[in-house]
């Protein structure tokens, strides 16, 4: 029988799901690595830490799953954006990659505008440049350590450095390569007009391949670190938001989906390229050939929550030995809607969608004598999910058909948190019979590099359903009221967010 191996490079580890074609998870594994965060802003990671937790990963399904590696006839590739992996002649990476949610590149976003001209970079790429993309990375690292930048050969997304492992291609695929700043989205091929501007070579680029492609087959040396079989196809994937998407069955105008990962991201399907008018939020290819997404990203949605765990909440998992986000939700069910005045901005790692600021942060506002750990928690779950909205609202503003709300990724487990959204988004929330995140849609994208299905959509068909309905009740109104008051504090704050910063960086 054919199976289908599904292998995800998130933020906080990395995710490998085997996967049969009627889409049924046949065993799963995942491994953590640490976020390193050496000055304020600052985000990196060893991707050697990467490539160890996809080696241990792949090697547990192969142990547990019960099959011989010749039946995995297709794996695929998701992980996080923008991420920048710099590597040497010999294919060393020379430095920590600086990930998506590294704020350091303020300075370079504004000179690649200049250089290039808004009017290029809008044209071309069809969002501004911010500071979570590669472009502004590769440009920092030009300007901040030019020894290094001389070394460089070739430059890979987080999972295109997985594929280069296992492979030795240096390939991507146009979902990913979307955020990097470089990609004329359009055309789906590398910019030249964004590559000249920034005096930069497409051979230090990958080759950009479409999301189901196969991009390369399992090298003899990583077959033997694996245990997979070589020869075995890896197709081109997906970033973790358009690899989601295919695994949440957004393949189609009229669904949305909701996803309450690390980050916080509102997506949705479209037949032709189009952007919000002020840019907002983010529109790129999509995993599935010659179409596009839409999507409002927040950079701290499930991130707050594990902060709050990590600082603030540790001791009331000791011992349990039950999930430490369980018992979070169940007290934050304690405290009643609207948390009796507290209210959460979820800013910890700046913002992107609806303010690109990387100078915002995290804040308590209204904080009483009165309020206890439930309230502090459940303000979390509010103040992300009001951030949602605010992306929901803009594709409402786009004239975009949203006829079905579909959440996923961690947040959607909580039956208290998926109430809340449904309640701030005055929508219906569905949920589906599979929340396995970009690495099952990556088994989808490698089903179809391996001719399992036909096509993206019939992959979706053949394994995806709904599997329960929240629909809003009275707190709806309630949160309705709260919603402007959550508006206006970013406003408020704004300028202080910038002053703060720069005391401190």
């Amino acid at each position: 029988m054919s199976h289908l191996l599904g292998i995800d490079i998130g933020t906080s580890g990395t995710k490998v799901l085997l996967v049969s074609p009627d889409g049924g998870i046949v065993a799963r594994s995942s491994h953590e690595y640490p976020l390193h965060t050496p000055r304020p802003g600052w985000a990196e990671q060893d991707p050697a830490d990467w490539w160890a937790a996809t080696v241990a990963g792949i090697r547990d399904i192969l142990s547990t799953g019960g099959i011989a590696r010749e039946e995995i006839v297709g794996i695929g590739l998701s992980g996080q954006m923008h991420g920048s992996v710099f590597l040497d002649e010999r294919g060393e990476v020379l430095r920590p990659a600086i990930l998506w949610c590294d704020q350091r590149t303020a300075e370079q976003c504004q000179w690649i505008t200049c250089q290039a001209g808004e009017r290029t970079v809008i044209e071309e790429t069809l969002n501004p440049v911010l500071t979570g993309f590669t472009a502004p990375k590769i440009v920092w690292l030009r300007q901040n350590e030019p020894a290094t930048y001389a070394r460089v050969r070739k430059i890979l997304l987080p999972k295109d450095y997985i594929r280069f492992r296992l492979t030795g291609e240096f390939a991507t695929e146009v979902s990913d390569a979307s955020g990097t700043s470089l990609l004329n989205i359009p055309e789906r091929r590398w910019s030249r007009r964004m590559l000249a501007a920034l005096d930069l070579s497409e051979d230090m680029l990958p080759r950009v391949y479409e999301s189901p492609e196969v991009s390369g087959r399992i090298s003899a040396q990583a077959a033997e670190i694996t245990g997979l079989a070589e020869g075995t196809p890896v197709v081109g994937g997906g970033g973790d938001q358009a690899a989601g998407a295919v695994g949440n069955g957004v393949v189609r105008p009229g669904i949305v989906s909701v996803t309450t990962g690390t980050s916080g991201v509102v997506f949705a399907h479209m037949d032709e390229p189009r952007a919000d008018p002020q840019l907002r939020t983010h529109t790129f290819c999509h995993a599935v050939p010659g179409k596009w997404h839409v999507m409002g990203v927040m950079l701290s949605a499930g991130g707050s929550l594990r902060w709050y765990r990590d600082a603030l909440g540790v001791a009331a998992a000791a011992g349990s030995g039950a999930d430490p986000y369980d018992l979070l939700t169940t007290e934050a069910a304690e405290a009643p809607p609207g948390c009796e005045g507290l209210i959460f901005l979820p800013y910890l790692s700046g913002e992107r969608t609806p303010y690109a600021d990387p100078w915002a942060r995290g804040v308590y506002f209204g904080l009483s004598l009165r309020h206890r750990r439930a309230h502090l928690i459940r303000a979390i779950l509010e103040g992300v999910s009001y951030g949602l909205r605010d992306s929901l609202e803009i594709l409402r503003t786009m004239g975009l058909e949203i006829s079905q709300v579909r959440a996923s990724g961690g947040g959607a487990r909580s039956k208290l948190w998926r109430q809340i959204q449904a309640d701030v988004f005055d929508a219906d929330l569905v949920t589906m019979n599979v929340d396995e995140g970009p690495a099952f849609g990556a088994a989808l994208l490698a089903g179809v590099g391996a001719e399992v299905f036909a096509g993206v959509e019939e992959a979706c068909d053949r394994t995806i359903s709904i599997s329960d309905h929240t629909v809003p009740d009275s707190d709806a109104a309630f949160y309705d009221t709260f919603y402007p008051i959550y508006q206006a504090l970013y406003a408020s704050l704004k300028d202080h967010f910038r002053e703060i910063g720069r005391l401190v960086g």
